[in-house]
């Protein structure tokens, strides 16, 4: 089920819906872009998207994500642009949730396909 346009969004109660890590599930849309909510845990494979930016929001707890020059931390509040190409691999010490913002064409596993790779993400 996807919102209308206007539809109030909260996110604590979408976050509420699900339970499952590395699972992003969509909140909105707009302009061509996803607003997806997900919870990290553990570690993501590396990656990238050869077309699509991707912004990770921290919303609750902290995200690292490395790349192959650099290490980004992520606190509450702070977000990061990984940039189309760029070859990541995010990683969550403790459950931590993310709003990510994304073209809707964006597979979350980019150029890899593995058993965490979410073909078409669930609306809530």
């Amino acid at each position: 089920m996807t919102n209308t346009p206007n539809d109030k969004v909260n996110l604590v109660d979408k976050l509420q819906q699900f339970t499952e890590h590395w699972s992003p599930r969509i909140v909105g849309e707009l302009n061509g872009q996803h607003v997806k909510l997900a919870k990290l845990e553990g570690e993501f494979p590396w990656h990238h998207h050869q077309h699509e930016d991707e912004l990770f929001l921290v919303l609750d707890g902290h995200l690292t994500i490395h790349l192959r020059d650099r290490t980004v931390e992520l606190d509450e509040g702070e977000f990061f642009i990984v940039p189309r190409g760029v070859e990541h691999k995010p990683v969550a010490d403790v459950e931590t949730h993310v709003m990510l913002l994304e073209p809707t064409s964006t597979l979350n596993t980019g150029n890899v396909r593995n058993d965490l790779t979410v073909d078409e993400p669930e609306w809530l």
